[in-house]
């Protein structure tokens, strides 16, 4: 059991301790149901009652937090708490760092290239020519081709497919089920109506400090690479086609996909549900709202866009009340075709 003081906490994250330096925890829990045991943190406000309900002993909290009543826990107040508590989880309670170790039933071809301290869990398959850098882990049922490469302490969840030539970073989480270079949707009609499969080629780069969720797939491209930039964050179920690039800590959110050579720019914020068409280009820190359609290319930098197809927020807030009014305008309309009607008789 790990035991960690409120004093070594504070210098891990860069924060002040408010409270007893020597107040220790062996857990981290949520803010409403922790013991004296845990550590927890404060960062949206509507939860700021639970500071004073709460029995855990240490608790992150914004530089800014203004308190009015007295409080039992020690208090370590960060420019932001989250990101704090997320350095904690990462360097005191995560389960998943540090295991190493080959599995008896793992298959790995001899020319592979297998760092240090790496763990390759039961029935992982690395193929010939693969390289797994050091402290990757690879959990059971983990498929790796042919001349792949997976970087240092990058996690492969259970049953995650690296297909050959493709490229995986270093830190990254790739999460159960998810395909990294299956082919991209690629046919060509033929004479007779039917279609004919144009090899795919290419290959996926995915660049470091990337995550994904479970069951993505990333489709290699056609010819050349689809790349995910550094610091990507993919939810599930997310679709990158062939030849797509996703820029620099863009996050996208669970069920949406960006289409074939499609390029979404760096800090980009995508919800869930959305649909991206192919050989677009979408700017950097856009904002596109949940279950919306991009139909076209979003060429102005840091703008807001919803509905389906897209438009700028505004307009799109401005269309749903004329809409909501749709009803109330018919029946206007029929008024006065009527009055028109009565007036011609007359």
């Amino acid at each position: 059991m790990v035991q960690i003081t409120a004093e070594i906490i504070a210098q891990l994250i860069g924060g002040k301790i408010e409270g007893n330096p020597s107040a220790t925890v062996t857990r981290a829990g949520k803010i409403e149901s922790s013991t004296s045991e845990d550590i927890s943190f404060l960062a949206n406000p509507k939860y700021s009652h639970f500071l004073h309900e709460t029995n855990a002993s240490i608790v992150i909290v914004s530089n800014d937090l203004v308190i009015n009543q007295p409080v039992k826990a020690t208090l370590i107040r960060h420019a932001m708490p989250y990101y704090g508590f997320c350095m904690v989880l990462n360097q005191f309670f995560n389960p998943h760092v540090n295991r190493v170790g080959i599995d008896s039933s793992a298959i790995i071809h001899p020319t592979a290239q297998i760092g240090k301290d790496v763990y390759i869990g039961p029935y992982v398959v690395i193929e010939e020519n693969a390289r797994i850098g050091d402290g990757a882990q690879l959990y059971a049922h983990v498929f790796v081709g042919r001349n792949a490469h997976v970087g240092t302490k990058t996690i492969l969840y259970s049953s995650v497919s690296v297909y050959s030539e493709c490229l995986v970073g270093n830190y990254c989480i790739i999460h159960a089920g998810t395909a990294i270079g299956s082919d991209g949707f690629g046919f060509a009609p033929t004479p007779d109506g039917s279609y004919a499969k144009i090899p795919q080629i290419g290959n996926v780069i995915i660049e470091d400090n990337v995550e994904t969720g479970a069951n993505c797939c990333i489709d290699r491209a056609t010819m050349g690479s689809t790349i995910l930039r550094k610091g990507v964050k993919l939810d599930n179920m997310v679709q990158i086609a062939h030849n797509a690039e996703v820029g620099e800590n863009t996050v996208i959110a669970g069920l949406s996909g960006v289409a074939g050579s499609t390029k979404v720019g760096k800090q980009c914020v995508i919800g869930a549900q959305v649909g991206i068409v192919g050989h677009i280009t979408i700017a950097d820190g856009t904002q596109i709202g949940g279950q919306s359609g991009i139909p076209k290319s979003i060429l102005e930098p840091n703008q807001q866009f919803i509905g389906s197809p897209a438009m700028p927020v505004k307009e799109a807030f401005k269309s749903q009340v004329l809409q909501r009014n749709l009803p109330a305008l018919e029946k206007r309309v029929r008024e006065l075709e009527q009055i028109i009607k009565e007036l011609k008789k007359a």
